[in-house]
């Protein structure tokens, strides 16, 4: 069903008052935004394990099946790097063993530069390393051993134009930006970003279709005199 504003949500930004609370609603808790370290606490504090190892789309899909169901669901462990040593320790290369992937800066820098000599026509797509990220997660649990050029072509596969992905479960920011500039004529990544920091202090549901409606009943309300509608 498509949110629509009610007349409160017109008229002004509404800043999130409501804090997590074993008694809300998974309503309440889909239209806060909350960081990682607030899910962490709280999915601690209700009792589910391993809290601060999991991913925040982990955290935010087991506290909302606590909130619906009063059931603490577990989410399956990841298994731990066979190294200690992270790999960009050793110099990223093309044929170098995935064992202790990091998100860092020269890792992104790496898959980037890779992808784009491999594909020319390779450009940064919104969602491409989230998916990445799981993709190498489930190959690596399923046993089977991958290289960062393995890496490289999977990236830039998710990131060529003309493929359309499915939407990503709990990933708000990723689908809103992607939803963002499928909408948006010549939008830029600033504009959807401002947008995206917009949405996230209002009490209404962290989508694209949310955010547009409350734009629209408030421009409408700014044109609203005494009088009703100026002309």
């Amino acid at each position: 069903m498509e949110w629509r504003p009610n007349r409160t949500d017109t008229k002004r930004l509404m800043p999130r008052k409501t804090a997590l609370s074993k008694s809300m609603t998974t309503a309440q808790f889909d239209r806060g935004y909350w960081y990682a370290t607030e899910l962490a606490q709280f999915a601690a504090q209700i009792g589910i394990p391993r809290s601060t190892r999991l991913r925040k789309d982990e955290l935010e899909a087991a506290i909302r099946t606590f909130l619906a169901t009063g059931r603490i669901v577990s989410p399956p462990g990841r298994p731990r790097p066979a190294s200690k040593r992270r790999d960009v320790e050793k110099g990223l290369s093309l044929d170098l063993p995935v064992v202790n992937y990091v998100n860092d800066r020269e890792t992104k820098r790496f898959l980037v530069t890779e992808a784009a000599k491999l594909a020319p026509e390779f450009k940064e797509r919104s969602g491409a390393r989230y998916r990445l990220n799981r993709w190498r997660e489930e190959q690596l649990a399923n046993g089977r051993r991958l290289t960062y050029g393995d890496l490289v072509r999977r990236y830039a596969e998710l990131s060529l134009g003309g493929q359309r992905h499915d939407r990503i479960p709990h990933a708000r920011y990723i689908n809103f930006i992607a939803d963002y500039f499928a909408n948006e004529e010549d939008a830029a990544m600033a504009d959807a970003t401002r947008a995206w920091n917009r949405l996230k202090a209002l009490d209404i549901p962290k989508t694209y279709a949310a955010w547009r409606a409350h734009e629209a009943a408030s421009r409408a309300g700014n044109n609203a005199g005494p009088e009703g509608p100026r002309a």
